[in-house]
């Protein structure tokens, strides 16, 4: 019986290759493998050398135009900025800067400065900005904190490094950028020129050569509550904010404009232009440290300029500038106002007087900064004037790149209604997840959103509105107040230079608004001149219960209105309805 029962199989035959163009039977289809399949792309890293890389290769004879902190206005190429920059990285690792080794600086916005930064980014160092807004005691903290091994400086901040220089103990390396005709005078033995220090130095240097996870930029927040904390940009998060504020209804900005960053490099990365500048070729026009009305127009002006960015302080000055000399901006397009709030007065003179498109942008330190931009979407742009106009004074929609949602106190999305405020929360590629040596602890939530700090609501199109910083509100009968915008309607009286509202305790509103006013030189107001302009502008709850009239309004180190300094100031002070009742 032996081998009567089944027969075995047969040894599988090797497949005969189909003759071309015969169509061979294709796998089963329960044979695929199921599930996450990687694609098959090239593994490109977004480093930030690979922006001023393709500036130098597609964009090397566009034109920087700076105006130097020595007085005269130098024109140089992305060619040279690229060279230079080299030059720079060759320096500092013959000073031994390694990966992760800080390097600061404490600039104007100029070519020598941009050169540190590409030049220390690109051999994995990180790039420090320092704020010298900052008393010098808030600079040394933060050089120590950060322990920064070097601190390139303009000669103007020479007294600050003569005062901190022996509390840095970190600092082995001083570089202040210039040339050796303006050196200043110091006994410090540790100070070079920036000409000498790059001087002689090989263009033949590796860039890149490291993950694109690797730090690449730390800039320390204000501190206005608790000491100021680091936040720890990485070469990916930069150059995915760069794409960010690329797009058309963010930054916008291409090789056929001239761009003029009037927001300094110290003040988060220049909102990214000195990236997305190089990064698409535009012509570059720095400012130095000339803020002035008359200064800005006449870079405005002579290098004809299409783009501009800065916080409302600068614009304000220009416009008085123009104002008073009757000048136009016939080449201007569009100016980019963030930092705070922009005032009405400020949008409608800009767009109306003078055809400038004025676009309102909301960001943070934390955010890289880019968080949302006043962008106008067609159902805007199709109803009236004064819609547009309350539509554009919104800090805006957010470009592709940052999710954003308003949560109430326990954490429960709010919906788009355009009046249900609450905590603004975000999240993205650009965002921090946490403060340099984890300062502050855990500061995400359970789904990794950041919280900002201000008080918002979204309305149904995607637009933000900002109603206060969480620390600002004025809270009146268990109602919120919204002190920006008191500010923003008093500043639009002709009298007012600058105008400021802050929460005083009150023994039955829990808090009222008190008004203070800083009036235009030579101008004259009254508090009940005050307070008859602001009526019908605002809710009567929200009518301030006193004006107080000061000589300056405190700003703080970014251009914000110094609120911390003005409660200090007016701690003790008593509203008239609670010296009634006494």
């Amino acid at each position: 019986m032996f081998g009567m029962g089944k027969k075995k199989p047969e040894p599988a035959k090797a497949a005969t290759p189909a003759a071309p163009g015969v169509a061979t039977a294709m796998p089963a289809a329960s044979t695929i493998k199921r599930g996450p399949m990687n694609g098959m792309m090239q593994d490109w890293k977004l480093t930030v050398d690979k922006v001023i890389e393709h500036a130098y290769l597609n964009h090397g004879h566009q034109e920087i135009v700076t105006r130097t902190v020595e007085g005269p206005i130098v024109r140089s190429t992305y060619n040279d900025l690229y060279n230079r920059a080299r030059q720079c990285s060759n320096a500092l690792l013959a000073d031994g800067v390694q990966k992760g080794d800080r390097i600061a600086t404490l600039a104007w916005n100029t070519t020598r400065h941009i050169e540190t930064w590409y030049g220390t980014m690109c051999i994995g160092a990180v790039l420090h900005t320092l704020n010298p807004r900052l008393f010098p005691e808030q600079i040394a903290w933060i050089i120590n904190h950060a322990e920064d091994t070097h601190v390139f400086y303009d000669i103007t901040f020479q007294p600050i490094i003569e005062a901190i220089k022996d509390k840095v103990p970190t600092v082995k390396h001083f570089i202040v950028l210039t040339d050796a005709a303006h050196r200043p005078q110091s006994a410090m033995t540790n100070l070079r020129t920036y000409e000498e220090y790059i001087a002689g130095k090989s263009t033949d240097v590796t860039w890149g050569d490291f993950d694109e996870n690797t730090a690449c930029g730390l800039c320390y927040t204000s501190g206005t509550t608790g000491d100021p904390k680091g936040v720890l940009y990485s070469h990916r998060s930069n150059v995915l904010h760069t794409l960010i504020g690329m797009q058309y209804d963010a930054i916008g900005i291409g090789a056929r404009d001239t761009v003029l960053p009037v927001v300094p490099m110290f003040h988060a990365n220049a909102w990214g232009i000195a990236f997305s500048a190089p990064a698409v070729g535009a012509k570059l026009v720095l400012p130095g440290a000339k803020m002035d009305g008359e200064s800005i127009y006449e870079l405005l002006d002579g290098e004809k300029v299409s783009f501009t960015a800065a916080v409302p302080t600068v614009w304000l000055m220009l416009l008085q500038y123009l104002e008073a000399t009757g000048k136009q901006l016939p080449i201007l397009n569009k100016v980019v106002i963030g930092g705070s709030a922009v005032p009405e007065r400020i949008l409608r003179a800009f767009e109306e007087n003078y055809g400038v498109e004025v676009i309102h942008a909301w960001g943070m330190t934390e955010m890289s900064p880019l968080g949302s931009l006043g962008s106008m979407t067609t159902p805007v742009l199709s109803q009236d004037r004064e819609t547009i106009v309350k539509y554009k004074l919104k800090q805006g929609r957010t470009p592709f790149g940052v999710e954003m949602k308003v949560v109430d106190d326990a954490g429960k999305t709010l919906p788009r209604d355009g009046k249900s405020a609450g905590r603004l929360v975000v999240r993205g590629p650009a965002i921090a997840k946490s403060y340099f040596k984890n300062a502050g602890g855990n500061i995400l939530d359970n789904d990794g959103f950041f919280d900002t700090g201000d008080v918002a609501h979204l309305d149904e199109l995607g637009y933000m509105q900002i109603t206060d910083r969480a620390k600002d509100v004025i809270k009146s009968g268990g109602e919120w107040i919204s002190s920006i915008d008191i500010e923003n309607f008093a500043v639009g009286h002709p009298a007012v230079a600058n105008a400021a509202a802050i929460g005083l305790p009150h023994p039955k509103w829990d808090e009222r608004p008190l008004l203070i006013v800083q009036l235009k030189p030579g101008a004259t107001a009254t508090k009940e001149d005050m307070l008859n302009y602001l009526n019908g502008k605002i809710a009567k709850w929200w009518m301030p219960d006193d004006v107080a009239f000061v000589d300056n309004i405190p700003l703080g180190a970014t251009g914000k209105i110094n609120k911390l300094a003005l409660r200090a100031t007016f701690k003790d002070y008593k509203l008239p309805t609670i010296q009634a009742a006494e």
